[in-house]
């Protein structure tokens, strides 16, 4: 069975920072150069540019004419106890640039615990998640995603995202649903 993904081209129209894969090291791509998206999905974009993959933020998506993604509709009073589901949904936008799958279906997250806050209404956040690969350069750009959307939730105070590597990750640890996704 052949898998084939679409590939969409597209014009750089302003110079923008992008992140390479798998290194993680940020460079610039300056405007009027092609590329080719090879992944849409989460907040961010991974583009084919002259071989190398690159990760583009959603926030910078104009830079290759298309819209930024949509942001998870979180309630105004939200309630403490209703916050656990919504981190789970949010890290469910968070995925590894070189695979199409989010990091909880992936396996990638480990734990995910509350801690008193010093503000009563707020929770500290504590998750411990791994990568495919310990050497995986993109583990840092991973993580800074997670930080930032966690954050960005209300009830949210702080939040430590430990990478660990016990145990290694191997892919009996995706979901079926993962699995399935990539012909696994």
């Amino acid at each position: 069975m052949m898998h084939r993904r679409h590939r969409e081209d597209v014009l750089v129209r302003r110079n923008v920072m992008v992140e390479t894969i798998p290194s993680g090291h940020p460079v610039e791509l300056e405007a009027g150069m092609l590329a080719q998206i090879t992944q849409a999905l989460g907040s961010s974009f991974t583009l084919l540019v002259e071989g190398q993959l690159m990760r583009l933020k959603g926030a910078d998506a104009d830079a290759i004419g298309k819209q930024p993604p949509e942001a998870i509709a979180v309630p105004e009073d939200l309630h403490i106890d209703d916050l656990e589901p919504l981190i789970w949904e949010t890290l469910r936008t968070c995925y590894d640039p070189e695979i199409p799958v989010n990091i909880v279906d992936l396996g990638l997250v480990y734990r995910l615990d509350f801690e008193p806050h010093d503000e009563p209404d707020k929770v500290r956040v504590v998750i411990d998640m791994t990568l495919t690969a310990p050497g995986c350069g993109m583990g840092e750009a991973i993580a800074n995603e997670v930080c930032d959307k966690v954050l960005a939730l209300p009830r949210v105070g702080d939040i430590t995202v430990n990478l660990v590597f016990d145990p290694q990750w191997d892919r009996s640890m995706m979901s079926e649903e993962a699995q399935l996704a990539l012909g696994l």
